[in-house]
């Protein structure tokens, strides 16, 4: 090694002591672009309001068996159970972290039978020959690293950031639950009023299918009316099978995200028949509020910081590592001498280690590192983009589907009208069969639209209060 080198290796190590100062970049949180805090493109003030949505947001329904629910599904979920499981992994991770700020201590005691060469040193100055004997020790042994180049304070940065992320995991995993909760009892419910719906429908044209048999043992209509109307009543009948069914699926959804066999599922939720309604406009907020909600763009803000940190950490170690040690104790080959001041043995003093010259190891550490915040940083924007994108489209769908229902509340209401009109016509005998049996068919398909344009936007709402991130803060609890 020549004087130059030596001399600046010299350097960095005052410079590391005087400054205390910790190698890698220092971690600013990267700000989005301003298009991307800008109010939403769908926003539809008819509907939403530009408020900051509470974040128990299934409380606008004003539905306290969904309220009763999800605070279910919070406290029984085995996947939340989980996430919290990990979360205290992540911070045991970072008080083990945070211990290396200070000095390590170990106790050792321990007895050898054999021979030491410096005790058989001493015997031959002495003129004794070596002799093989038992040796005690009761020795504490003290170490502490000196962190010049912030290798313990980037570790610490590193394991800090990291149990952010999982905690940011874990509330994104709230997000869901909540939201599949909702989602699930809202099933049940949407699924009920849309049998309801079916078995109304089953008994008008079972009505009109019970005129039709009259009038032909009358002799006024054929047997192909007869047949026709009653292939009408079996047509109807057969969209209540799918819809028990469907019920019950989502009945054991829900079951599950309680955290409950099915056989201890919820039945009492069978009783809801209605579509759960909001009682105010949604407050959707702008990009810059869903930028601050949303859980995932929190976990990946926090694992770009982590993967900075990690920077640190390995370029810490391209530098020598310092360490102070210290020992106190004694060793003897006589227990009583143990103790005294015979057995007395201590010593204070400094280590260094450092894989030098061969740097090659810790350079591609380094390397790796780096790699791992521009991909963190790429993946940062990436997560953003598609918050942006999964909340514009869920707003743009909400609002389709209102405009469909408006249509379809329309359709079914013209049809019921045509409907009665063509009953009262076909019993003055003013219209054929077939006439009523048309708008029968009309009246059942408007209702059946209906019912299922209700389920449409309740699942609409659902995935708008998911993408804007709520349900996972201290209201959500």
């Amino acid at each position: 090694m020549t004087v130059a080198i030596r001399y600046r290796l010299c350097g960095i190590a005052v410079c590391g002591c005087l400054s205390a100062c910790a190698v890698g970049p220092e971690y600013v949180a990267p700000k989005p672009p301003a298009a991307n805090t800008a109010a939403f493109v769908s926003f539809n003030r008819s509907v939403e309001t530009v408020g900051t949505a509470p974040d128990a947001w299934w409380r606008l329904y004003d539905d306290p068996a969904l309220d009763a629910l999800i605070r279910e599904a919070f406290a029984a979920n085995y996947d939340l159970k989980a996430a919290e499981a990990n979360l205290s992994a992540a911070r045991a991770i970072l008080e083990g972290a945070r211990v290396a700020r200070y000095p390590s201590t170990q106790i050792v005691a321990g007895a050898t039978y054999g021979r030491d060469a410096s005790t058989n040193e001493i015997l031959e100055l002495t003129g004794r020959r070596p002799a093989t004997d038992w040796l005690y020790d009761a020795l504490l042994d003290v170490s502490y690293e000196v962190d010049l180049f912030g290798r313990v304070r980037r570790s610490i940065e590193a394991a800090q950031a990291n149990a952010g992320a999982v905690a940011a995991a874990r509330d994104a995993l709230r997000v869901t639950i909540a939201a599949e909760t909702a989602r699930a009892y809202a099933d049940v419910c949407t699924s009920g009023e849309q049998i309801v719906v079916a078995e109304h429908d089953v008994s008008v044209v079972a009505r009109e299918e019970q005129i039709t048999q009259a009038r032909h043992d009358a002799g006024a209509n054929s047997d192909f009316d007869v047949v026709r109307a009653q292939a009408l009543v079996a047509q109807v009948r057969a969209t209540l099978p799918p819809l028990l069914g469907q019920r019950r699926a989502a009945l054991f959804e829900l079951s599950a995200l309680l955290g409950r066999a099915p056989s201890s599922a919820p039945e009492e939720v069978l009783r809801c028949t209605t579509a759960p309604h909001l009682i105010s406009l949604i407050p959707i907020g702008d990009g810059a509020l869903l930028l601050r909600r949303r859980p995932d763009i929190r976990e990946a803000e926090r694992q770009l910081a982590t993967a900075t940190a990690e920077i640190g950490v390995t370029t810490a170690d391209l530098f020598p590592r310092v360490s102070l040690l210290g020992q106190y104790g004694s060793v003897s080959n006589r227990i009583p001498l143990l103790g005294t001041d015979r057995g007395l043995t201590w010593g204070v003093g400094p280590a260094v280690s450092w894989q030098f010259p061969n740097l090659a190891g810790p350079l591609a550490a380094v390397h790796q590192a780096k790699a791992g915040a521009s991909a963190a940083l790429a993946h940062f924007d990436s997560v953003v983009l598609q918050s942006l994108k999964e909340t514009e489209q869920t707003l743009s769908t909400y609002t389709a589907e209102l405009d469909r229902r408006a249509q379809l509340v329309e359709l079914q209401s013209k049809s019921q009208k045509a409907f009665e009109l063509a009953s009262t016509q076909f019993a003055a005998g003013s219209v054929s069969n077939l006439d009523l049996l048309t708008t029968e068919q009309s009246l059942v398909s408007a209702d059946a639209l209906v019912a299922q344009s209700d389920a449409a936007i309740v699942q609409d709402q659902i995935a708008v209060f998911k993408a804007l991130g709520g349900g996972w803060g201290s209201d959500g609890r």
